[in-house]
């Protein structure tokens, strides 16, 4: 009993260290993903976002930014 309760520890472990990989690969490719796409846009994103406070911009961003979070998560798992 004793060799099982240390393999299902270990077990979890595994399964632990591979949630934070995943999790990491996930926002790593979100964060090329969404720089790509700033950077075939025309303007700045950010500026848009930030200085201007455009709305328009920023519902892009948002649908772009769930877009690419739905593809890395389907891709991951």
């Amino acid at each position: 009993m004793a060799a099982s309760a240390f393999t299902n520890k270990t077990m979890n472990l595994i399964i632990l260290l591979n949630s934070i990989v995943y999790a990491l690969l996930g926002v790593l490719l979100f964060g090329v993903s969404f720089f790509i796409v700033d950077k075939i846009t025309p303007g700045h994103i950010w500026h848009e976002l930030i200085e201007k406070k455009n709305l328009a911009v920023a519902i892009v961003a948002g649908c772009s930014a769930l877009g690419i979070c739905i593809i890395v998560a389907a891709a991951i798992h």
